[in-house]
């Protein structure tokens, strides 16, 4: 730079004095220092500075000082100034207490107090021993500065209080000064010095009793580290040795805390019979733990002996510990139990928010809508009881469900009034709320107004879009989740994977969610720390892929670990072995459920076990199984039977699937669309007929189907026999002849799946223009040799279109990979990865 005749600035020495003192050269710094005092940069406080600092790291402590000097004598000094010499002397005290003692007093006496105090901690912390010269100087400069304000103390100036009294001999004072710490600010905690220099005052004094009062609080501090670390056997012992004045409750309400917080707990039971053998009595805080161990469990048996013991300890009026008991009754799926204490609060006058919380989450969790509205009715209108955000995120997916919009604004109005609206999760059940009732326009506003969106919020959109058929718009949103792969690639970047569970389960989710459920696989395996969500992604991510066994084999890891499955994780993994064909399995793990885990079955574990037998053509014992349900069927089981009927062609039963699924949801296009394509495959078409003039009469509209295409050149969109797309000769060209050469290898064209009253010829030719053939067709012309095809589709494919494609496979060198809305379908080689069970 200079032998090019180019002048450094007061920017370029400070770089080349860090330089020099990284290195470290001292000459080299001194040289520059040289060349610097020739130039105006003598004068710039900045240069100087760095000048100082260099000299410091190097060693040289007396040139240091003495740039230090030179500052102070010209006034140009600043705090950066005063750093850097702070610096050079603690750079060479290691064991120097002579050196160190010098700059503390030096501080004191020019007033500067922070200075002072930051060496004395600095010189503690590199665990120099330190003398009374070293309190001396310390406690000089709060005399000079005079009484110390009460708000000014923190526990660095009661330290320092305290152990200078105990090191001058006055150990009255000391004790003194420790005792009126706590008195003074409850917040200010005792650090392990401030507890040192206590313990030296005792030891003057022979204060036996104050030194094991001291000791104790070391321990329980101990106590709390231990927990904070994850090392709970440490923890208990310690408790568990604890005097008898010190070791109450709290610490056991600890422990049980921490593991119901990472998800154990077989270790909340575990720690709750430990604690009442040793003699101690649950308190109000104890029980609401162990419930929600209960509940997460699940376990009713264990909740109702838990209950008992409530009702005989004093509890029962305790409504924090009520509430609790009516949450663990709804989670168990016990919903009775979970009515009968409410009821019980109601009567006693007792009940508060929480409660009304907790019997609505009840119904919600049993999928009971119409009750769930009616209680927050109840409690908003006669009770006249506000909800809070958990109130609404409750009774947002009631009113979705239902496809009450009217109540569902009246709702979200409340939640614009009360300012909920803002929060995140509230904003989320809004926008969810108007897509499943179909209101998208209102649907974006509220989410545009969003100021936070997670991952959840653009699902709710992309999934709402979809279903009303509006491609164009959930594909604009499509566009902007295109960037997970980059955000992952950032994530890595940023070390966030090894700190981030959140981010690590996000992931895992967005790869499976996006065909790629192998690299969710890797990112799994790449985590350093995993919670039940991560063990319950991935094996979701093996069931929507039709992989069952890799689902069973995730699962078998998750049971050594070991963490205890919940309800989810069987809802999971009776979804994977019914998409796998996998019936034995299945039934094992139904009936293991309660059996060897206490998990007892809800409404959708019968929905996936009806599914199961459905798919594997046993509809006598599905509707067996209905039969046998301890609780109402819902929409969901209906649904699972009524496809079952569709796909083996079981008219009877299906009508009265069909039936009992219009009296629970009279407005679900789906529906009637399952009816009549069972009436269409049999060619009863005044039936079919009928369904359709039903559905107009009553306003429902059947969603469109459609698919979409990633090209080269961005996304297709294709509904049925569409033509509107510019290539769209080319296309249908294209899929005449990939049609025409998997007829001669064996493909024939299924008939019944064209569902209108016309010739085989004409059912041939309606088949030809489905929308996933269409977007296959774009994707060959349009994407290289080789490169995967990724289809969507919002509604099922149809069997004609997965024979063709399956066919079409086995005749072009790309993988299909085709995602509609009951899971994926990896077509290679003339076979898809469903093995015929979607």
């Amino acid at each position: 730079m200079k032998s090019l005749g180019w002048t450094p600035d007061h920017y370029t020495f400070p770089f080349v004095f860090k330089a020099c003192a990284e290195f470290p050269s001292l000459s080299l710094g001194a040289s520059l220092h040289a060349t610097i005092c020739r130039s105006s940069f003598a004068s710039n406080v900045f240069v100087c500075n760095a000048v100082v600092a260099m000299y410091g790291k190097c060693g040289a402590l007396h040139h240091a000082h003495n740039m230090f000097d030179d500052l102070c004598q010209r006034g140009i000094q600043d705090l950066v100034s005063w750093n850097s010499i702070v610096s050079a002397y603690i750079s060479v005290l290691v064991d120097d207490v002579f050196v160190g003692n010098a700059m503390v007093d030096m501080y004191a006496k020019c007033g500067r107090l922070e200075h002072a105090l930051s060496l004395f901690e600095k010189m503690r912390e590199e665990t120099i021993e330190l003398d009374v010269v070293t309190w001396t100087a310390v406690i000089t400069g709060y005399a000079q500065r005079g009484q110390v304000s009460t708000k000014d103390r923190d526990v660095v100036t009661w330290t320092v209080m305290i152990g200078g009294y105990a090191q001058h001999g006055d150990a009255n004072h000391a004790l003194q000064l420790f005792s009126e710490m706590f008195q003074t600010d409850k917040s200010i905690k005792p650090n392990d010095f401030t507890l040192s220099c206590t313990l030296v005052a005792c030891a003057r004094l022979a204060a036996l009793s104050i030194v094991q009062g001291v000791v104790q609080l070391v321990v329980t501090n101990l106590i709390g580290t231990y927990i904070a670390c994850n090392s709970a056997s440490n923890a208990i012992l310690l408790v568990e040795r604890l005097t008898p004045s010190l070791s109450s409750v709290f610490w056991w309400n600890k422990l049980i805390r921490r593991a119901l917080h990472i998800g154990i707990p077989r270790d909340v039971f575990s720690l709750y019979r430990r604690m009442k053998s040793l003699g101690w009595t649950p308190d109000h805080y104890t029980f609401p733990f162990v419930f929600k161990a209960c509940a997460e469990f699940p376990s009713v048996s264990l909740g109702a002996s838990l209950h008992a013991t409530v009702c005989r300890s004093g509890f029962a009026s305790n409504v924090f510990v009520c509430n609790a008991v009516v949450a663990m009754y709804g989670k168990c799926g016990a919903l009775h139990h979970a009515h009968n204490m409410f009821d019980d609060l109601c009567q006693r006058g007792i009940q508060d928010l929480v409660s009304w919380n907790s019997i609505v989450s009840a119904y919600m969790y049993a999928f009971d809508a119409n009750t769930a509205l009616a209680l927050f009715s109840k409690m908003t209108t006669l009770h006249r009881i506000s909800p809070d955000v958990i109130s609404l995120v409750n009774i947002l997916p009631a009113c979705a469900s239902l496809a009450a919009s009217l109540r569902g604004k009246q709702v979200h109005g409340f939640a614009i009034r009360s300012g909920l609206v803002d929060d995140v999760f509230v904003g989320n059940a809004v926008v969810d709320m108007y897509a499943k009732c179909g209101r998208m326009e209102e649907a974006n506003k509220v989410f545009q107004r969003m100021k936070f969106k997670d991952v959840v919020s653009w699902n709710a959109m992309v999934t709402g879009y979809s279903q009303a058929g509006r491609l164009e718009h959930a594909l604009s949103l499509g566009q902007a989740l295109r960037f997970g792969r980059q955000i992952h690639a950032y994530v890595l970047r940023n070390c966030y994977d090894s700190v981030m569970l959140f981010v690590a389960n996000c992931l895992i989710d967005m790869y499976s969610k996006s065909g790629d459920v192998d690299t969710g696989q890797i990112v799994f395996d790449n985590m350093p720390q995993r919670n039940a969500v991560s063990w319950t992604s991935l094996m979701t991510g093996y069931g929507m892929h039709g992989r069952g066994e890799d689902a069973l084999r995730v699962f078998g890891e998750m049971r050594e670990v070991p963490l205890v499955p919940d309800s989810i994780t069987f809802l999971v993994l009776l979804y994977a072995c019914s998409h796998s064909g996998m019936v034995d399995h299945g039934i094992d793990l139904f009936n293991r459920m309660s059996k060897d885990f206490g998990v007892d079955p809800g409404p959708e574990h019968y929905a996936c076990m009806v599914d199961l037998w459905g798919r594997a053509g046993c509809l006598g014992e599905a509707m067996k199984l209905i039969n046998e349900m301890p609780m109402e069927p819902t929409p969901v089981v209906w649904v699972a039977l009524l496809s079952a009927c569709r796909l083996h062609s079981n008219i009877e039963l299906g009508e009265f699937a069909a039936n009992r699924l219009l009296e629970l949801e009279s407005g679900n296009d789906g529906s009637y669309t399952l009816l009549s394509n069972l009436y269409a495959n049999a060619r009863r078409w005044k039936d079919v007929a009928r369904i359709r003039y039903m559905m107009k009469r009553s306003g429902i509209k059947k969603r469109p189907g459609c698919s979409w295409v990633q090209g080269r050149k961005g996304v297709a969109t294709f509904f049925v026999g569409d033509r509107s797309h510019s290539q769209s000769q080319l296309i249908n060209e294209t899929l005449a002849d990939l049609i025409q050469r998997i007829k001669a290898i064996g493909y024939v064209p299924q008939t019944s799946f064209a569902l209108h009253d016309v010739d085989d010829e004409e059912k041939g030719d309606l088949l030809f223009e489905h929308s996933e053939k269409l977007a296959l067709a774009y994707g060959i012309l349009t994407l290289p040799p080789g490169a995967p095809i990724r289809i969507t589709k919002n509604l099922r494919i149809c069997g004609d279109c997965h024979s063709a494609i399956s066919y079409i496979s086995k005749i072009i060198e790309h993988e299909i990979i085709l995602r509609d809305s009951s899971r994926f379908h990896h077509f290679k080689n003339g076979s898809c990865s469903c093995k015929g069970y979607w």
